[in-house]
């Protein structure tokens, strides 16, 4: 018999690590090629780990919550193969005499007795490896992190819970700390210490109904109020006439449908237009590195899509101005048909240079969307309506019905100043309105 290593595989250049958030089999579990073994979480997208070849899973080297650097093995795969796995017979080539394992052991083991004592796990209380260096590195005992309360599965303590406690501990040991000078120079301290700002506090009363934030939700959560915190969100408004592509919309749709076997949607000729916009403005694709400005090559745009759940995620559509409408309207189907399924790859939700949210899918007619960063704009599409409009004519000015959309366009005013701005999102408007009614897909 032969064992297999099953590694946590590369998932996209910016991603180091993932948790892992449930194992499918258990140890004993019969495996086939390419059945996935366990799901892992990143701070992008969730994901399976499939096995690479047919076995049992006779070990797990990680539990639930744990997390687990690419390349790491995550468990032990036993095949019906008559040599070990490459890397395991490599591993044996460069293994080390035994006396020099022992006495290594040995100073190991001296080290962590003289420098902090043991985490253990005790009772209904598992910690993972995790959990256990982040309270040694912080000097936290084992009566300290029993007391945490945690927000795992079966109350397991997380490093999300970690970092909050100790963000929390830090804030009380500062309090404690300016306590005994605000006793003594009540009025020197309020004209010279500024008053550190202070969470209100939430009351709740027993007919209240407390729900627990999901994994990804917390990831938004941040990722939004760091983006307030980074950029100098501004926004520019313009109201676009599509009533050209309503139109023409509704006369090609079914013969496009017949022929490639897909929805005509409006998203990817909004998508077009934008894709058009951000070559004729290329400083709307830039990023902002410190002082540095980033002026991105190629343009792949981030397209908001919602989760059953409600949460959002953004597959990004790379080159973007490359694609006719026919490969965009294809892969816009793609991208949002798996990302309602969660089969969404790591890197097709990374590497975005510009982002574009449909928030006329929910009836809103505008909106003021927060940047995507390290992006420095974002576009909201806002509700098509059917509306009065003048109409002007060479025999004079009519009213009619016009379908007319908003487009909001928020951009980061550190480096994008309001003209560039309002230059852009009108450009989408020109290109949108200018639509061929006798185009040909």
């Amino acid at each position: 018999m032969a064992k297999f290593e099953l590694k946590l595989p590369k998932m996209g250049e910016s991603v180091a690590e993932a948790t892992v958030t449930n194992w499918l089999k258990d140890v004993g579990d019969t495996i086939e090629a390419d059945e996935a073994v366990l799901e892992i979480a990143t701070d992008k997208v969730d994901s399976e780990v499939p096995s690479e070849v047919d076995g049992v899973l006779v070990e797990k080297l990680f539990e639930a919550d744990d997390v687990v650097q690419v390349g790491q093995t995550i468990a032990i795969i036993e095949t019906d193969g008559d040599a070990d796995s490459a890397a395991s017979n490599t591993a044996k080539e460069e293994t080390p005499a035994p006396k020099i394992v022992a006495e290594v052991e040995k100073q190991v083991e001296q080290a962590k007795e003289t420098t902090q004592p043991s985490i253990a796990s005790s009772g209904e209380r598992f910690y993972s490896p995790l959990v256990k260096n982040i309270a040694t590195q912080e000097g936290i005992g084992q009566e300290e992190l029993d007391a945490i309360q945690g927000t795992g599965k079966d109350g397991r303590v997380t490093k999300n819970d970690m970092l909050s406690y100790l963000e929390n501990r830090g804030a009380q040991k500062s309090t404690q700390a300016e306590s005994p000078q605000k006793e003594t120079a009540p009025q020197a301290t309020a004209k010279s210490q500024p008053v550190a700002k202070q969470k209100p506090a939430v009351s709740v009363s027993g007919d209240d109904e407390i729900i627990e934030m999901t994994r990804m939700g917390k990831l938004i959560a941040h990722h939004m109020v760091d983006s307030v915190q980074t950029s100098a969100h501004v926004q520019s408004f313009i109201e676009a006439d599509v009533t050209n592509i309503w139109n023409w919309r509704k006369k090609v749709k079914d013969s496009f449908a017949k022929r490639e076997g897909e929805n005509l949607t409006f998203t990817p000729i909004f998508l077009e237009a934008v894709a058009k916009a951000l070559r004729d403005f290329p400083m709307m694709n830039i990023s902002v590195d410190g002082d540095r400005i980033i002026k991105r090559k190629h343009i792949n745009l981030g397209m908001a899509a919602a989760l059953p759940d409600g949460n959002l995620i953004v597959p990004v559509i790379k080159n973007a101005d490359q694609l006719n409408l026919v490969g965009m309207s294809k892969a816009v189907n793609d991208l949002a048909s798996r990302a309602r399924n969660n089969q969404l790859k790591p890197d097709e939700i990374q590497g975005g240079t510009y982002t574009v949210t449909n928030v006329g899918t929910f009836g809103s007619i505008m909106g003021t969307p927060i940047i995507n960063q390290p992006q420095v704009g974002i576009l909201a599409l806002g509700a098509i309506r059917k509306v009065p409009a003048v109409i002007e004519t060479p025999d004079g000015d009519f009213i009619g019905i016009r379908y007319k959309m908003f487009l909001s366009h928020s951009y980061d005013h550190r480096v994008v100043n309001g003209a560039l701005g309002g230059q852009f999102v009108k450009a989408v408007a020109d290109y949108l309105e200018a639509w061929d009614t006798k185009r040909e897909i």
